[in-house]
């Protein structure tokens, strides 16, 4: 190459030196990432000694998946010796072109898993069941949002609720879809997505009595007062221990109490066991979320709702066996809010 007396080359010598085609030579200097040298007396473009690196960088960069605005941005850092248009440090355009192509590829391969696992999950069905799962799991954005699951809890939280509170419960409530998911996982996600996204009977979303006696600061207490009372009931869970008074017992009723600004006595508790009993219920909401965080073969771990189960049948327990039997000694004013129709 460069064998001309005037030490530059045409653009199918540089196609050959850099192993590409003519019209991706053309391609590229039509575009500004390959500036020309000179033009031949004919017309012909011809390319500088610089040009073959420069052309291989850019072979590179695309061969990454970077695209040609990308590819400028850091050929000309480089053209000004590592220092890119407000100081930036050198290698700054390569490197955040790079971590953002690595953004975009982790989200193809999470997709290309999810339909992977959507596949199997079409394959290992039964005939009479394709159809079925075929119409939930096309229901699925790809990859899966939790988007409708957000908005489906949205509707149910209390009015008003501060943003802090709703988002603390949203963390725990709305399952994230597994970078890696089983059939089972995927079948589990498009059943809450569905389960989401279906019409509710009348004109709102049934609420727990919580949810209509407490105001928006009465609801953020007492979600946070359960949500401490739901992990304390998980530890009994993961033990496989039975519903029976104890500490988380006494916290969840403790955030009813403050969320009512009364005093928790045996009264109270058994007028609480029966409101909770007669609250609207979303077992089938919280199975499927079990599922989802489930990894094949692993054991499910607790959820608010099954932690909300654990938490009930112990306080019926409890005030089932008399008036003043089994009751925390703390007896102090209280208020605050709601409590999930587990």
């Amino acid at each position: 190459m460069f064998t001309s007396n005037d030490g530059l080359c045409g653009i199918g010598e540089l196609a050959e030196g850099a192993g590409v085609t003519v019209k991706t030579v053309r391609f590229y200097s039509d575009r500004g990432l390959l500036p020309e040298a000179s033009r031949s007396a004919g017309g012909h473009r011809r390319y500088g000694p610089e040009a073959l690196d420069r052309l291989r960088m850019i072979r590179s960069l695309r061969a990454l998946g970077l695209g040609v605005p990308e590819v400028r941005r850091i050929l000309d850092e480089r053209h000004t010796d590592g220092t890119a248009a407000g100081g930036a440090r050198e290698g700054g355009a390569l490197e955040a072109a790079v971590a953002g192509r690595l953004r975009e590829v982790g989200s193809e391969l999470r997709a290309l898993r999810w339909r992977e696992a959507a596949l199997r999950l079409v394959q290992e069905s039964a005939p009479g069941e394709q159809a079925d799962r075929l119409r939930l799991i096309g229901a699925v954005s790809v990859p899966p949002s939790t988007a409708p699951l957000v908005r489906f809890w949205r509707g149910w939280l209390p009015a008003r609720m501060s943003t802090r509170s709703a988002g603390a419960f949203l963390d725990v409530a709305v399952p994230q879809p597994p970078d890696d998911p089983a059939p089972a996982q995927v079948l589990a996600f498009a059943r809450l997505n569905a389960l989401a996204l279906a019409p509710c009977p009348g004109t709102a979303r049934p609420q727990p009595e919580a949810h209509r006696s407490a105001g928006a600061w009465g609801a953020a207490v007492l979600y946070a007062g359960l949500a401490e009372a739901y992990e304390l009931a998980g530890a009994h869970l993961r033990r496989g221990r039975e519903p029976h008074p104890s500490e988380a017992l006494d916290g969840f009723v403790t955030a009813y109490a403050d969320a009512y600004g009364v005093r928790d006595t045996p009264g109270f508790r058994r007028r609480l066991a029966g409101q909770l009993a007669a609250d609207p219920r979303l077992d089938g909401y919280w199975e499927l979320v079990a599922e989802v965080n489930t990894a094949p073969g692993g054991r499910p771990e607790p959820t608010p709702g099954t932690a909300h189960d654990w938490l009930l049948a112990a306080l019926t327990a409890q005030t089932a066996v008399g008036p003043d039997q089994g009751t925390s000694p703390r007896q102090s004013k209280r208020r605050a809010s709601p409590g999930l129709g587990a």
